[in-house]
């Protein structure tokens, strides 16, 4: 169901600015990193293209549960009220996405054959990219084959970031 309006907002935070979008009940539809970046409006004009987009601040209940995960309790994310957009395929790998603990990885291949589609990496990979909300979505949990960091919207060094903050080796 598509929002009449979305409001966005900023928050500081240790690894960087986010950028969040929220509709009117006040259920996240983007968390994104950065003010304004390429792949913010991008996702923006793919899930919400027409829908008015209107300043405000970040729901308390929001900002306190992002704001106890950069302090180290990362099940406050559970509680942070989302809503995709996107095909039942990226549904279906974001929803994947949740179930990697905190202090984790996981491979796309490892990704690709948890939700029954064994052959489909590349795909998993596509989606994982083209998670509208980062960090609650935790898209950094997965990473190459061979243990490399790949592929992440908000930069490699975030994802490092994050990894290192939730104690994966």
């Amino acid at each position: 169901m598509r929002p009449e309006r979305l409001i966005r907002s900023w928050m500081q935070t240790p690894v960087a600015t986010l950028q969040i979008v929220v509709d009117p009940d006040g259920v996240v539809r983007v968390l994104d990193f950065d003010n304004d970046s390429p792949r913010t409006r991008r996702l923006m004009k793919i899930h919400y293209a027409g829908v008015p987009v209107i300043e405000g601040e970040t729901p308390k209940a929001i900002a306190a549960a992002l704001g106890r995960y950069f302090d180290g309790e990362m099940a406050a994310l559970a509680g942070i009220p989302y809503r995709v957009a996107g095909t039942d395929f990226q549904r279906q790998v974001w929803r994947a996405l949740t179930e990697i603990p905190a202090g984790e990885t996981r491979t796309y291949s490892q990704q690709a054959a948890r939700i029954g589609r064994p052959t489909a990496v590349r795909a998993v990979g596509l989606a994982n990219g083209a998670n509208p909300i980062g960090i609650v979505i935790p898209c950094h949990r997965v990473i190459g084959a061979n243990g490399s960091l790949t592929g992440f919207g908000g930069g490699i060094e975030r994802k490092r970031w994050l990894l290192a903050h939730e104690g994966a080796a």
